[in-house]
């Protein structure tokens, strides 16, 4: 199926709910989760030294160092895994990707907070690929500026297999998050393919 653009102003924001088979989907959760050394990062928020949310992973190129949140990334090297998903991921989208951030939500207390991936080493028009595994999160949108983007925010249900790319002007105008939920909710692993500019 391919990726189906949503009607979004100042944002190219496309959604494939279909990327990978259920059984691939399936497996590949359990291999990532069996495989990958998860961390538990500390990050500065309002002030404040917390712990991350989640578990996080960065793997990539040698090359593609990334820092976010007061956090210093240095890749870990690609596993067979990565690699062939990568490669579809780089097909689905005529992209080329240099590294990944893979983040397990092992709950629905686990989470991610609004922010735009707009770090200066991802450049001003950065390609973000998100492949989700695992239990449906809802994904949410929002404007930076209202008056600028005059749009409601934008709830979106990201079951496993499925494959959102936002690219173009998204990170400049938009906002994202994964928000905590009541439900009880198994784990949900997310990987975002990006290609970090040298430095």
């Amino acid at each position: 199926m391919p990726l189906l653009p949503l009607a979004l102003p100042d944002a190219e924001v496309l959604l494939d709910p279909h990327f990978l088979p259920p059984d691939t989907a399936d497996a590949l959760l359990i291999e990532l989760t069996r495989t990958i050394a998860w961390r538990q990062e500390p990050i500065r928020l309002f002030g404040k030294e917390v712990l991350q949310p989640r578990l996080t992973a960065w793997h990539g190129d040698a090359t593609a160092h990334y820092q976010y949140s007061g956090l210093a990334l240095a890749p870990q090297p690609w596993t067979p895994a990565l690699l062939e998903l990568r490669k579809q991921v780089e097909a689905a989208t005529a992209t080329q990707f240099n590294s990944v951030l893979l983040n397990l939500y092992r709950a629905g207390q686990d989470s991610m907070g609004w922010h735009a991936d707009d770090e200066p080493e991802l450049g001003p028009a950065p390609v973000i690929a998100s492949v989700s595994l695992g239990e449906t999160r809802r994904f949410r949108l929002k404007p930076r500026d209202p008056q600028r983007t005059p749009h409601a925010p934008v709830a979106l249900d990201l079951a496993s297999g499925s494959l959102l790319v936002m690219r173009g002007a998204t990170q400049q105008h938009w906002l994202h998050a994964v928000p905590k939920t009541a439900r009880p909710v198994g784990p949900r692993l997310n990987l975002t393919f990006r290609a970090v500019l040298p430095r």
